[in-house]
């Protein structure tokens, strides 16, 4: 039987996707002994956002020895700045080393799981069959569903449409009129990759960027010996790329007149190719560097530059059979219609398809905004965790730490439970999450991202920023470290059914009176959001 054909019908762990988040979460797992889980991934293959975005030129904007597991080190990266086929090919890599495949389960899109309040555990369905798990970690990442603007006539539009994160590879862009919705970081790679071979090239831009110069190379052959030879010096090069990266934390979440500086670097990157007076005013962003996250190119704005490139300063607004219209009215003809637009960040779909405790989804309790206990569980969902949840989000280093930090807390999870024993989840308390958060909302209105004038994916539709982590990846690790059991209730089976002595002899019944008062978890949270 084919590895993604295997069903289980309960498992201890389910995990869903296979991007850094479940892959991390599937090598834990593993090295905490625990090998009863399942990798649920709706695609044929391992990698995340990095299988789904091969776009050309498609990058990492983080220094290589940065955007890597700390368990699996690689000596071997090419280039600083990795591209998307090394990054896909090292995501392989840590599948065969810690032998993950077993684990795997393709082509295994899920499409609902709710709670069983009486049985306590998740019942999972999916595309291939139905399953069981006393824990979810939920790992499909937020750059994994493409946002694609309702735009009026798109739908009659004859020629090609697709977004950046499916990109079309039998499609020859050769000679074609082309028109890049976007300005984003995908945007900003595909533009000069794609500006020689085009004919035309239209850039639709509703917000300007700012770009810093991305000061990438080739790692010679030397360094990468040195580290095969010499283990430590590897650790000692990602140690540096993250204590620079730290000291950086302060200008953006409590000091962003210090950006000024940056400022400056990105206003003279842009103005030694953009010589033009006129474009130069129409790429020059209105807010404070930082409030959008910083790109990196120093290919971006030599291309724009080009004759066959045309920056069209406003977000498109109609189409007109292969004529596209701006909000301002400019009209440009287009072959192809390139959209480099987003993800769904602050809505992720898969809460859509979550169902806790009370019968609502994941996503009608998210309603007013994400909201979720040190970044991964949430109150009425026992028993379930999210990677890269609300406010882990980072604007200047890498996720890879964030996720880290999140196995700790899952691991930590897993043992509590352990230790409690018998059939037992853990749901948070809605006072610990509401006091987390608040701390959390109240850090963040300092912060260049709400202070900085721009609007930002890092923002919900009632413009809360729900997305950012406000502080250091070391605050964030010492705030996961371990479960603080007086944030939760314990739930156990009820009475009828583990029988009338056993509920007696049982001090954690679902009163959850055995984890401390509300007062002990609103004092925890307030030490550790405040460090």
């Amino acid at each position: 039987m084919a590895e993604h054909e295997q069903v289980h019908e309960h498992v201890r762990v389910a995990v869903i996707g296979s991007g850094f988040g479940g892959l991390g979460a599937a090598v834990r797992l593993r090295r905490e002994g625990i090998t009863d889980f399942v990798v649920l991934e709706r695609s044929g293959s391992v990698g995340g956002t990095w299988r789904d975005n091969s776009y050309p030129g498609c990058a990492c904007d983080v220094p290589s020895h940065l955007y890597s597991f700390s368990f699996a080190p690689n000596p071997e990266w090419p280039r600083t700045f990795s591209g998307q086929e090394h990054i896909r090919a090292y995501l392989e890599h840590v599948t065969d080393t810690f032998g993950l495949r077993p684990h795997l389960r393709f082509d295994s899109e899920v499409k609902r799981m709710a709670w069983d309040t009486e049985r306590l555990r998740w019942e999972i369905e999916t595309v291939r069959g139905t399953l069981t798990a006393d824990v979810v970690v939920s790992a499909t990442g937020p750059l994994s569903d493409p946002k694609v603007p309702d735009i009026p006539g798109l739908d009659t539009f004859p020629g090609k449409v697709f977004h950046s994160a499916r990109w079309d590879h039998d499609y020859d862009l050769t000679g074609k009129r082309v028109a890049m919705i976007g300005t984003g970081a995908s945007a900003i790679q595909i533009v000069p990759a794609v500006q020689p071979k085009v004919g035309r090239l239209t850039l639709f831009q509703r917000t300007p960027a700012w770009v810093m110069p991305r000061v990438d190379r080739a790692i010679s052959g030397a360094e990468r010996a040195l580290h095969r030879a010499v283990p430590a010096t590897t650790k000692l090069r990602r140690g540096l790329l993250w204590g620079i990266r730290e000291l950086q934390v302060q200008a953006f979440t409590k000091h962003p007149d210090e950006l000024g500086f940056v400022e400056r670097i990105a206003r003279r990157n842009m103005g030694a190719a953009i010589k033009d007076p006129a474009l130069r005013a129409k790429l020059t962003p209105d807010y404070r560097i930082g409030c959008k996250r910083i790109l990196l190119s120093s290919t971006y704005y030599p291309a724009l530059a080009k004759p066959n490139v045309d920056v069209v300063a406003s977000g498109l607004s109609e189409v007109r059979g292969t004529t596209l219209v701006a909000a301002d009215g400019t009209e440009a003809e287009a072959d192809a219609i390139i959209f480099g637009t987003g993800f769904h960040v602050t809505d992720m779909p898969i809460a859509e398809r979550v169902v806790g405790a009370d019968g609502r989804t994941l996503a009608e309790t998210w309603k007013g905004g994400m909201e979720a206990l040190r970044g991964g569980t949430a109150a009425g969902f026992p028993n379930f965790m999210t990677v890269i949840g609300p406010n882990t989000g980072l604007g200047n280093s890498s996720m890879i730490l964030m996720i880290e930090s999140q196995l700790n807390y899952m691991a930590d999870y897993l043992r509590q439970l352990n230790v409690l024993g018998g059939r037992t989840a853990l749901d948070p308390r809605p006072a610990a999450v509401r006091n987390w958060n608040h701390r959390v909302q109240e850090r963040m209105k300092r912060t260049v991202w709400n202070t900085g004038g721009c609007t930002s994916w890092y923002l919900d539709a009632s413009g809360r920023n729900t997305t950012v982590w406000p502080g250091t990846t070391a605050e964030f690790r010492r705030a996961t470290r371990r479960v603080d059991l007086a944030e939760y209730q314990v739930l156990r089976p009820a009475p009828a059914q583990i029988g009338a002595k056993a509920a007696d002899a049982d001090t954690g019944a679902n009163t959850g009176a055995d984890t401390g008062t509300n007062a002990g978890t609103n004092a925890g949270a307030d030490a550790e959001v405040s460090a």
